[in-house]
């Protein structure tokens, strides 16, 4: 069960479908917890629906990379390639995540969507994640899961490589921004290639 699906069964909302979930992929962990709230009229505040949600996103099962996209991440590096997270999590989870997975070794710089004024689909967190590395946006690209990043990264003037988290959301008209979709998401990408 999802962390979403969870929060939303304890407050009693038992019946959050799967396609209700997908269509918060990719919005900030902050943003998602304030909409559902508001959508399902919840009673708990939006910082206890907060805190429940990074701690059911910390729970060291969830903490996993996959190998492929370790391995993305693994080949710019060894070649002295700046790169950062830009994430809608909050920074707690993102830390965690990052040193659970092992990938904090090579991804040193992060930015939160906790951090800017506004998590995506606003772009804030990409110029910043730049700006940390003393870069520049329009050399920077950025790789995305879900369908709100590519059309953030388009406007802060970044490309954008997108391989949907869910992979049914490639014909999302948000992906139709990315410079390269991988329609197959995860089974279509390979390190190498990307």
């Amino acid at each position: 069960m999802t962390p979403r699906r969870q929060i939303l069964a304890e407050h009693g909302v038992p019946d959050f479908s799967r396609a209700e979930h997908e269509s918060y992929v990719g919005i900030s962990t902050l943003d998602t917890v304030a909409g559902l709230r508001e959508r399902y009229g919840l009673r708990a505040s939006v910082d206890e629906l907060l805190a429940a949600a990074n701690r059911r996103y910390l729970e060291p099962a969830r903490t996993r990379a996959y190998p492929k996209i370790r391995k993305f991440v693994e080949l710019p590096s060894g070649e002295g390639m700046p790169m950062a997270v830009a994430s809608g999590s909050s920074p707690e989870a993102v830390d965690v995540i990052l040193a659970g997975t092992g990938l904090d070794v090579f991804l040193r710089t992060a930015v939160s969507a906790d951090e800017v004024p506004h998590g995506k689909p606003a772009p804030d967190v990409f110029p910043e994640a730049a700006r940390r590395l003393g870069a520049d946006p329009a050399h920077r690209v950025v790789l995305e899961d879900a369908a709100p990043g590519p059309a953030a990264a388009r406007a802060t003037g970044m490309r954008c490589l997108a391989i949907p988290n869910v992979a049914a959301q490639a014909d999302a008209p948000e992906f139709a921004t990315a410079s390269l979709l991988l329609r197959g998401g995860q089974t279509e990408f390979t390190a190498r290639a990307a």
